[in-house]
């Protein structure tokens, strides 16, 4: 069984604030005017070339309500649903907090279960560049950079309804996307802890992007025995094999 890889990203309007100054100060909760809520959202099946994508301004009822957003969550809850793994740039702080935030709050039940991968977090861990940023991670790798936006004014013509805005905002957010695959794939070969997809799809292969054309590359000894240590010929990333009492190899890492 093939897994299924997820890369996804979100694009939310910001709360609203009775406030004093401009300032950075405190604001309590009897300040908050109006709550945050989801804008659009893009995604792609890794290694699929179709964008999937879904904003408010495309659903019947926005004329009415222009930040119901349960009708675009539903549409991604679905693909949260059938993933084994999802990827995003700040997934485990933001992308995936914030898509439950908004899930709960419209009674819809979590998706099945997932592995997150975070490019923010694996460039952080294993890497040291100047920036992180989705953006500079892109300049830097050289394959590719973010639409630029025009700033905050791009968001306030999206949540006042402006059509032309609303499609610049989706082509920002399906960008980001396609960026976040090609930085994901650099990054993906030094991934200590990356998600074990020979597990998964129950076959010897590469534990990051499954391809069965390894090399072996010497051994690797641990407390739990001798492992075979191969170098995979797709991503160039390395993985280890348990050599059994049988002489087979079993399980990578």
């Amino acid at each position: 069984m093939k897994p299924r890889i997820l890369l996804f990203d979100i694009e939310n309007a910001p709360g609203t604030a009775y406030i004093w100054q401009l300032k950075t100060e405190y604001i309590n909760p009897g300040m908050i005017k109006d709550e945050w809520y989801m804008l659009c959202w893009a995604a792609k099946w890794l290694g699929e070339k179709t964008i999937m994508s879904s904003a408010l301004y495309e659903h019947k009822g926005y004329d009415k309500d222009k930040t119901s957003d349960k009708h675009i969550l539903n549409d991604l809850w679905a693909l949260l649903n059938e993933a084994d793994i999802v990827i995003a740039h700040n997934g485990k702080k933001f992308d995936v907090k914030k898509s439950n935030a908004r899930f709960i709050r419209h009674g819809i039940t979590p998706p099945s279960p997932y592995r997150i991968i975070d490019t923010l977090t694996e460039a952080r861990k294993s890497c040291m560049f100047m920036s992180n940023t989705l953006n500079e991670l892109g300049r830097v790798l050289g394959v590719g950079k973010k639409i630029r936006t025009g700033g905050f004014d791009l968001w306030l013509d999206c949540m006042a309804g402006d059509t032309k805005a609303w499609k610049k905002m989706v082509r920002y957010c399906k960008q980001d996307v396609v960026l976040l695959e090609k930085v994901y794939l650099k990054l993906r070969p030094y991934m200590a802890t990356h998600p074990n997809l020979s597990v998964i799809s129950h076959n010897t292969s590469c534990g990051k992007c499954g391809s069965k054309n390894l090399q072996r590359r010497g051994y690797i000894y641990t407390n739990a025995g001798k492992k075979h240590r191969y170098q995979c010929n797709g991503c160039k990333g390395y993985g280890s094999y348990l050599i059994t009492k049988d002489g087979d190899i079993k399980g990578t890492r």
